[in-house]
């Protein structure tokens, strides 16, 4: 019997590394900010920090990251209070996956801080200098190394990589629902159920009024008179309500917590996802998740 082989395919695939840091910025420690063509990743050690990702701010505290974008202008400011630990990591990579973590805010568990632990200790090896650089321009190769060191940086930032996003994008959200779309009829509502279809697939993000203009190419005051005129509530008030319509799909299905739930979702926060979801549906998640057993239980 004659073997075949196989070829094995790498779904996100580390082409070059940038740069590699971590360090303790002073409680005071102002960066002027840039933009260059790969991507980066920051994510909080100790202490918390506002990033700025294009024209958001969004605050980071321990055990959270933060993905920007290939020539994405961004930043990170201090409190003046508490001087936090980061991990800045850069590096190019043109797999397709990539983009699922684009301005996301995600947690990060014990294991994968184990894997970034890894990544820093082979780092701290291969290259030579001080880690806690943040204006280094180049990394420099140690002349002794570890065998098999820059190896295993690639493949533990794939590993890293990877796990997130198996975590957070690996299961996939319910099915879209016709219930946000108007009859086709005219122009307004062609338009109507264009933006309808954009929020649909930003789900997952935290937008703003700004940017559905901005991506639409709609003036403010268009898109709210014709939401006034076609829908039955305004676009910011729509979009709320697929997020939480789309949370109560995923509680039903019964494959996430309600942290994961959340994370998915795009909220800061699992306290600000249980405020809206209480706010849109008079019951907390925990409530209407007990409701659904017994529901369940009665059938």
């Amino acid at each position: 019997m004659d073997y075949e082989s196989v070829y094995l395919q790498d779904s996100i695939e580390i082409l070059e590394l940038v740069s590699l840091h971590y360090f303790q910025y002073h409680k005071d420690f102002a960066f002027p900010g840039e933009a260059h063509p790969f991507w980066e990743f920051v994510c909080v050690d100790s202490g918390e920090i506002t990033a700025i990702a294009g024209e958001k701010e969004i605050p980071l505290k321990k055990g959270e990251i933060l993905f920007h974008e290939p020539n994405e202008f961004h930043n990170v400011l201090t409190n003046g209070k508490s001087a936090p630990s980061l991990v800045v990591i850069s590096f190019y990579c043109h797999s397709p996956a990539l983009w699922h973590f684009r301005r996301k805010c995600l947690s990060v568990t014990e294991q994968e801080k184990r894997i970034l632990s890894k990544i820093i200790q082979e780092g701290s090896n291969v290259f030579s200098g001080r880690m806690d650089q943040p204006y280094q321009k180049k990394l420099l190769f140690s002349p002794e190394q570890n065998f098999g060191g820059q190896q295993l940086i690639r493949q533990y930032l794939a590993e890293f990589l990877i796990s997130l996003y198996r975590r957070y994008f690996s299961l996939p959200l319910p099915g879209r629902s016709t219930e946000y779309f108007v009859e086709k009829g005219n122009r307004k509502r062609e338009l109507y159920n264009s933006v309808v279809e954009y929020l649909e697939r930003r789900i997952q993000e935290k937008l703003t009024i700004e940017e559905i203009c901005r991506d639409m190419l709609l003036g403010r005051s268009h898109l709210q008179k014709l939401f006034q005129e076609v829908g039955s509530m305004g676009v910011m008030e729509l979009f709320h309500k697929m997020k939480i319509d789309t949370a109560k799909r995923m509680i039903r299905e019964g494959q996430l917590n309600f942290t994961q739930i959340a994370d998915q979702l795009g909220y800061s926060s699992i306290h600000y996802f249980s405020r809206q979801f209480k706010k849109e549906c008079d019951m907390s998640p925990s409530e209407y998740a007990q409701s659904i057993r017994s529901l369940a239980e009665e059938a």
